[in-house]
């Protein structure tokens, strides 16, 4: 009798788990891949987390390897999100030779707290777009969207990467 009662308890609580989660539809997962680059942690640290706390001078560091620093790899986060936005949104494009090496070396340091600042604002766009899109668009866009998060994640690596090099990392931020 205990474990009949039991299962109609686990039966009947079924549909109350079902009514709380939400279907999983494209514009759902591009936003998780856009917000876990950006601002939401979860299997790494996002672009917030991975920038927090950083000085300009620290910003500079190289490892002497020829690595490029955090602010080069922020800086060229900024370009082609900023870019894509660009695009995705219809505005016309700016100049660009076509030199990805002009992405990471145009990085100032007495800019680097704009650059941050700059990177969340676009991101923070980039996300809005997507919520926004109608469904034809944010097709049309589902596979830029989605190397946008991949592109973010892996020079987020980087940054973490460098960080713990450089001995500016806080383990505690995510990644031991």
């Amino acid at each position: 009798m205990k474990t009949a009662v039991t299962l109609l308890i686990v039966l009947l609580s079924f549909p109350v788990f079902a009514q709380d989660s939400k279907p999983v539809t494209l514009r759902s997962i591009l936003l998780e891949q856009l917000h876990t680059t950006h601002d939401q942690k979860d299997w790494f640290v996002p672009i917030n987390v991975a920038v927090d706390g950083l000085t300009a001078e620290q910003a500079t560091w190289k490892d002497g390897s020829g690595n490029h620093s955090v602010g080069q790899l922020t800086y060229h986060l900024l370009f082609w999100n900023q870019r894509e936005l660009d695009k995705f949104k219809a505005e016309p494009e700016k100049k660009f030779s076509g030199n990805n090496d002009e992405t990471f070396n145009d990085f100032d340091t007495k800019k680097w707290n704009d650059t941050v600042k700059q990177l969340n604002q676009v991101m923070g766009d980039l996300e809005k777009a997507v919520e926004t899109a109608d469904e034809q668009k944010l097709q049309k866009w589902a596979p830029e969207i989605a190397r946008i998060g991949t592109h973010n994640a892996y020079h987020v690596g980087q940054i973490v990467f460098v960080r713990k090099a450089q001995g500016s990392w806080n383990p505690e931020k995510g990644v031991k």
